[in-house]
């Protein structure tokens, strides 16, 4: 019950989203300006003080860590294994990889994490979040420039590599550890600004979220679609879990991790595959569809560690 009481009302958020760009509440000419406003300052103000407000020494675990990199890497080779078997289009090949082990972690795995375990647990899965991101980004860019169609696709890369190094929410964990770790006392005039800003970030980008669900190009994608989107939401946590368990780690260390481990793609999937000049509409499919069966699998894997 706990877990429905979690995952339900998320999802709704993420449901009433889609109702509210049906019924024209959100325009396109909203969608871009609203994004920028979530993850360039709601989601790292978020981000900054919940690990500035937490204890760095208690709440980071290198076993962890090490595992859910781990196992991010591995469905990474898996993936594009997978794909190479499948026979995926060359225009698809990019983002059906990175579909597979790129997760939103800003707008949905952090949102499971805090309305699940609380601000105890965000602390853990944020700091968790800034390694993950950075990985994930590394290898999102080394495979989508294997499979860049052409020269100034390729070229194009070198932008989206530069934007990665200045990722504000991987600049956020980062500067937020810092503080931590450093123990720097946040003035409570700046924590109390961070607090109203951070506020709209959850709620925000799940509305975001479910405005920017297709279910047409499910239809049309559904193969490699629900391909990536099992080794996303079922592989990915299921290896990271078994990882965890053998390791001996304790659940309440672990949660978190796991949490973002089954999050479903990321919305960056396909704005890299625009920039690679991939095939956009294949990632947009597989976006809506890993969401959309992850409110499923998060209850799974979360009932399971429990």
């Amino acid at each position: 019950m706990a877990v429905a009481t979690t995952i339900v009302p998320i999802f709704a958020i993420i449901a009433l989203g889609w109702a509210a760009r049906k019924k024209g509440f959100f325009p396109e000419s909203f969608m871009g300006p609203a994004n920028r406003l979530v993850y360039y300052w709601a989601i790292p103000a978020m981000i900054f003080r919940s690990i500035c407000r937490g204890d760095f020494r208690t709440s980071f675990h290198p076993q962890v860590l090490s595992v859910t990199l781990a196992s991010v890497t591995a469905v990474f080779f898996v993936a594009w294994a997978a794909g190479l078997l499948a026979r995926i289009d060359k225009r698809q090949m990019g983002p059906f990889v990175q579909g597979s082990f790129h997760g939103n972690l800003g707008y949905i795995g952090l949102a499971v994490v805090y309305y699940h375990l609380g601000d105890d647990g965000l602390v853990k899965a944020a700091i968790l979040a800034g390694f993950v991101m950075i990985l994930q980004n590394f290898l999102a860019v080394a495979i989508l420039r294997i499979y860049a169609i052409d020269d100034t696709a390729a070229k194009s890369m070198k932008s989206v590599a530069k934007g990665i190094l200045g990722n504000p929410v991987i600049v956020a964990a980062l500067a937020g550890i810092l503080f931590s770790w450093l123990r720097i006392d946040m003035p409570d005039v700046l924590d109390k600004s961070l607090k109203i800003l951070s506020g709209m970030a959850l709620p925000m980008a799940l509305l975001l979220i479910g405005a920017s669900l297709s279910f047409r190009l499910i239809r049309h994608q559904l193969f490699a679609a629900l391909l990536s989107s099992f080794l996303k939401i079922g592989l990915l946590p299921g290896l990271g879990l078994s990882f965890y368990i053998l390791l001996g780690a304790d659940a309440g260390d672990y949660l978190p991790g796991l949490i973002l481990l089954a999050a479903p793609s990321a919305t960056l999937v396909y704005v890299m595959a625009l920039e690679m000049k991939g095939d956009a509409d294949f990632a947009v499919a597989d976006i809506s569809l890993s969401t959309l069966l992850s409110a499923a699998t998060f209850s799974l894997w979360i009932s399971v560690a429990q």
